[in-house]
């Protein structure tokens, strides 16, 4: 299910767990089972009462892609405690910079749940190329909505290159083996390969999520 998997395995033994098969339909989901346990918890940016959800994903990725009609469905049955946010993986494809840079730009712009949905098509239904800063940039002087201008100048200002180095390194504390996966409170992670699908990931991610609440 998963692109670009890293040595998924080796990711997992390292804090302790194996993905092993999916449990019982109807049980509540494992530790090593249907998702892993970080080895040292990650840090939080969340008020206190709320839960920190992240999805890691890439635009290159054609199972994000397909994730993201789903995800876009699932966002809108999650709890007021979940606070939701997406991280661009520096992995998958030869351009993943300037793809985390987009995300961050669009973010900056207040723009993400408007243009999400465009960029997955672009570039996985129209086959567009969006390699690239002058491609990304030539892309979105076209599109209604944006402002070219102000897109360009945060698209290489220094805050929106921190943000995709933060992207990076929130990647490699969560051991992110492939896209899509969910990290949930800073302690778990969890994608189609442990929970056994992209479905029952979000399953688990709710679980986990709301295990995260009643501790808080």
């Amino acid at each position: 299910m998963n692109l670009n998997r890293r040595h998924f395995s080796l990711a997992a033994a390292s804090v302790g767990l194996l993905p092993l098969a999916s449990q019982a339909q109807g049980a509540a989901p494992k530790a090593g089972t249907d998702y892993i346990v970080l080895g040292k918890p990650v840090p939080t940016d969340v008020p206190p009462g709320k839960v920190e959800v992240v999805e890691f994903f890439s635009y290159n990725c054609p199972h994000c892609a397909a994730f993201e009609p789903q995800l876009e469905t699932w966002l809108k049955t999650l709890p007021p405690y979940v606070s939701f946010k997406r991280i661009p993986v520096p992995f998958v494809g030869n351009d993943t910079e300037a793809k985390q840079r987009l995300y961050y730009t669009l973010e900056a712009m207040g723009k993400v749940d408007e243009f999400q949905p465009q960029i997955f098509k672009a570039i996985h239904e129209q086959r567009l190329n969006l390699t690239g800063d002058d491609a990304i940039l030539a892309w979105v002087g076209k599109q209604p909505g944006l402002d070219a201008k102000k897109f360009a100048e945060l698209f290489k200002s220094f805050s929106i290159s921190g943000k995709a180095k933060r992207a990076a390194q929130l990647t490699t504390d969560f051991q992110v083996a492939g896209v899509p996966a969910i990290g949930v409170a800073g302690r778990w992670y969890v994608d189609g390969e442990t929970a056994g699908s992209l479905d029952k990931a979000l399953k688990v991610t709710d679980f986990l999520a709301a295990e995260a609440h009643k501790a808080s």
